[in-house]
């Protein structure tokens, strides 16, 4: 170095021979950083290729960083990854090449640093957070330093159809997998989500009291059932509660989407789960049969299945009730395909009503011997001057009346004519 004089001055040192105490070779190999392979170096990005960029380490030649090793994501733009002038921390992968070049990578000393970050997280208990870079077959690759990946089923609280919205967001999740030796980290969003959203989930079910009418979407539907978003949480409506008639399989009644009107039947705070049912919020077919008929009454039904015993009458909508063998006839009967087949209609008489058991039972004999027509049957329908119930006035009325019960059951009519009444008793 030179000197100041007192007034500021400045005079600078003078050069003199072996001014640098070694040869000049040796100063220059001096200034040159000595790597290994495996090293971690810093350098400065002094180019940007297509395929490559070209970073100075102090080493005796600059090192070269292939497009495939700076970042974790797949066939990326190294201008979108660095610019000249970054300050950039990589790994020594060789150092010499069948061509003589420094090979580093920029993402297997991210992924070194990342490891470390991310066994603390862990061991915490704690979250990392990374952006969406890939769909992936089962679930999305989330960058946090290295691939992570979260399953489909893990990145909701409920199952996710299309995945595709999530890349490019950036996401939290909680590590529930760390496997160095296989480089397997796998995460799950929903045990974050589970976890932030507890003190609201717990308020959601202290405010749900069974009994009480919610509205709601239906968010998935499986073998068993049903759910429905209530807005807060996911409740199952069991495949036995969603109608009142018999169901083979729950998409034959609610799709994904439907906003349904439910009501609550359980709430589990411990378990967190909560029963629903849609057929409460709807009549119940037995309740309405129930008003609107008695005993006494003749119906009109189909037959639906023969049993030993008897057979059974379908008489309205999912309400079927039994004829014993007993009354079939007032002849003796010793199988119920002497007197009736499957698909066959017929007028029967109500001979018994139990709501409570929901079983309804029914005669053929003592509908052949006359009644009075329930209510839904008598606008079609006169009586004559014999006490004999006949074909009403307005023939145009009663013919579009039975072609209307006929497409209801998915049946022909029988030659296109409507069924006789019997007498009234």
């Amino acid at each position: 170095m030179g000197t100041f004089d007192e007034e500021g001055n400045y005079t600078p040192r003078q050069v003199v021979s072996h001014d640098l105490g070694m040869s000049f070779a040796d100063a220059i190999a001096g200034t040159m950083v000595d790597v290994e392979d495996g090293q971690l170096v810093q350098g400065t990005v002094v180019k940007v290729d297509k395929d490559e960029v070209l970073l100075d380490i102090g080493y005796k030649s600059e090192g070269v960083i292939p497009a495939r090793e700076l970042s974790i994501r797949n066939d990326v733009d190294p201008s979108e990854i660095v610019k000249l002038g970054d300050s950039v921390e990589a790994l020594v992968l060789t150092k010499e090449d069948k061509e003589g070049r420094l090979v580093l990578s920029k993402k297997r000393a991210q992924y070194e640093r990342a490891w470390g970050t991310i066994e603390k997280v862990k061991e915490a208990d704690g979250t990392v957070e990374g952006p969406v870079i890939e769909v992936v077959k089962g679930g999305l690759i989330v960058d946090i330093g290295l691939r992570g990946f979260l399953p489909a089923s893990l990145v909701e609280l409920r199952r996710v159809r299309d995945l595709q919205p999530y890349v490019g967001k950036t996401v939290q999740a909680k590590i529930i997998e760390l496997d160095k030796n296989r480089n397997n980290v796998v995460l799950s969003r929903r045990a974050y989500l589970e976890e932030t959203q507890k003190e609201s989930r717990d308020s959601f079910l202290t405010n749900l009291k069974p009994g009480e009418i919610r509205k709601g979407v239906v968010s998935s539907v499986v073998s068993f059932g049903a759910f429905v978003d209530l807005g807060g949480m996911d409740g199952l409506i069991h495949v036995s509660e969603l109608s009142w008639k018999h169901v083979d399989h729950p998409g034959a009644v609610v799709a994904v989407g439907d906003p349904v009107t439910v009501q609550v039947l359980d709430v589990d705070f411990d378990r967190e789960r909560i029963s629903l049912s849609l057929k409460a919020t709807q009549q119940d077919p037995w309740q309405e049969f129930a008003t609107s008929h008695e005993v006494g009454q003749l119906v009109y039904g189909r037959v639906t299945k023969l049993v030993p015993f008897g057979a059974f009458v379908q008489v309205g909508d999912g309400i079927e009730g039994l004829v014993h063998i007993s009354e079939m006839s007032t002849h003796h009967v010793d199988a119920p395909e002497q007197v009736v087949t499957p698909g066959e209609e017929l007028w029967v008489k109500i001979i018994d009503l139990d709501l409570a058991r929901r079983r309804i039972s029914l005669s053929i004999k003592q509908a052949a011997e006359g009644g009075e027509l329930a209510e839904e049957y008598r606008q079609h329908f006169e009586i004559d001057e014999h006490g004999n119930w006949t074909a009403g006035g307005d023939d145009a009325e009663r013919e579009a009346a039975w072609a209307e019960y006929y497409s209801s059951t998915g049946e022909a009519p029988p030659d296109g004519e409507a069924p006789a009444a019997p007498a009234e008793s």
